[in-house]
């Protein structure tokens, strides 16, 4: 009996495109040390092209809030779903990344018959899937996908910036940056921080400095 993972291999390479509804999947929030991950799933309508849609890290702030409105508006439907700090420590984050895109499809108003997914993996569904290496930039129901996960996110960190707004969320998104490391090592990790990821891990284990101050 074939491995689940290599049916999944195989599943990415299927050379043939059956009709119906298409759908685009992308994901936003794999590397920063806080936060949960998002996924967004779109199927858009033909008949109301949307103008723009490109990889969601190459627009500006004010332009994916300006395209995330056009596209809730003009989409056949969507679907934004995440995967908690929980989960990413429980699963690690690959497998929470699945979960969230998963839950993400499976929020459809409709079901598509085939869906698209950005990247080299796929998450566990029942319907034809298709994984595209850039495809955020290729794609543009995956880069709506990959507009409606992000802004999503960011929404959420800013309303984690009101707070806990000596961490900067609101300028880092939860990465890595050297103002967050440097809000690790002053205020310990809170219960939004992956402890699974090795930044915040060190932060765990080195005692608050009650003296400290963030430049």
């Amino acid at each position: 009996m074939r491995s689940k993972k290599f049916l999944k291999a195989e599943q990415a390479t299927l050379p043939w495109d059956v009709p119906g509804l298409l759908a685009g999947v992308d994901e936003a929030g794999r590397g920063p040390l806080a936060g949960p991950v998002f996924a967004a799933a779109v199927i858009l309508d033909d008949r109301f092209p949307i103008k723009g849609l490109a990889d969601s890290k190459q627009l500006t702030a004010l332009r994916r809030e300006r395209l995330y409105d056009e596209i809730r508006a003009k989409a056949l439907c969507c679907s934004v779903a995440h995967a908690t700090v929980e989960e990413i420590d429980e699963l690690n984050i690959l497998q929470a990344t699945m979960l969230a895109m998963r839950r993400a499809v499976l929020g459809l108003r409709l079901k598509p018959a085939k869906v698209l997914v950005d990247g080299n993996r796929l998450p566990s569904l029942d319907v034809m899937c298709e994984a595209i290496v850039s495809g955020d930039a290729l794609v543009p129901s995956i880069s709506a996908a990959s507009i409606l996960a992000k802004v999503s996110r960011d929404r959420l960190l800013c309303e984690l910036h009101l707070q806990h707004p000596e961490y900067g969320f609101d300028r880092h998104k939860g990465y890595g940056t050297a103002q967050h490391l440097r809000a690790l090592q002053a205020h310990g990790a809170l219960a939004v921080h992956r402890r699974s990821f090795a930044p915040v891990a060190r932060a765990l284990a080195v005692p608050v400095d009650p003296e400290a101050r963030i430049p």
